[in-house]
């Protein structure tokens, strides 16, 4: 496999064009990890209590042992992947559905994510190959279309998601949710095309975040890492972040409480982690 070479990477805001392939993203993304929030609230105590009295009401009504004991995890199963938020998994949100086209909003007139490993000139060169006029144009008859003051309020529902660009292929995205409070901000997907992990293109696109942020004034960011997720954790751990329960103490810290994800019978489904700007 050739290595990634960051320094042909742009960090630029989602457009239309690039919905599709976002979603593709995401959706792959999330496969995993989904399967093994439910295996975790699976193997939960309470979790098992209650399979184990459901199998031994069922063993009175059916004949078959096996048919009792498959048929509460079966549909405990099916309810999992009908509850837990398809946003849950890359970082965390308490909602479940996207406007990905209010995501878009506005996404020509905003300048890239900072890119430490391309040179001035380099990355002038490429936003001026990414954006013709045309395209330009046409993009703006499409959105005469629609309602201003809608389409204000959806893009302030979805957030804004930046993608890595590296001659014309999305290979990564991350999004800031349009929640928010004084000073604080929650990055809330983070995902990386498989071919392209282990490059630092995910570290790459976090701290293209982080700076710009810190720009608007934010000086505390939020980011939800899924149970079980090991690798989320080492991972949010070198760039910086601490676990909430580590920083009891920390000045703000009690007064800025970001409460985890939470899904069925009341389990946390993530762990959150925090880092000062």
């Amino acid at each position: 496999m050739v290595r990634l070479d960051l320094g042909d990477v742009v960090l630029r805001r989602m457009q239309d064009k690039d919905i599709d392939a976002v979603k593709a993203l995401i959706k792959e993304g999330c496969e995993g990890t989904e399967n093994r929030l439910i295996l975790y609230l699976l193997t939960r105590s309470l979790a098992l209590l209650m399979l184990a009295i459901l199998s031994s009401v069922l063993r009175c009504v059916l004949n078959s042992f096996i048919m009792a004991l498959v048929a509460p995890v079966f549909i405990f199963i099916i309810y999992l992947k009908l509850t837990i938020p398809r946003s849950v998994g890359i970082l965390g949100s308490s909602r479940p559905y996207w406007d990905y086209m209010g995501s878009c909003y506005h996404a020509d007139t905003k300048p890239d994510l900072p890119n430490p490993h391309t040179g001035r000139a380099k990355l002038e060169k490429t936003r001026r190959r990414k954006k013709p006029k045309e395209k330009v144009k046409d993009k703006t008859n499409e959105r005469e279309q629609v309602d201003e003051d809608e389409l204000k309020e959806r893009a302030t529902v979805a957030g804004e998601v930046w993608v890595a660009d590296s001659d014309g292929e999305i290979m990564g995205c991350v999004a800031r949710d349009g929640w928010s409070r004084d000073g604080v901000c929650r990055i809330c997907r983070l995902v990386v095309q498989s071919w392209y992990r282990r490059e630092g293109l995910g570290r790459l696109l976090v701290q293209g975040l982080e700076s710009r942020t810190k720009q608007s004034g934010i000086r505390r960011v939020y980011a939800h890492v899924p149970f079980p997720s090991k690798v989320g954790e080492a991972f949010f751990r070198r760039l910086g972040y601490r676990l909430q329960g580590e920083t009891a103490g920390t000045e703000g810290e009690d007064d800025d409480y970001e409460e985890p994800e939470k899904g069925c019978l009341g389990f946390t489904l993530t762990k959150v982690f925090v880092k000062d700007l």
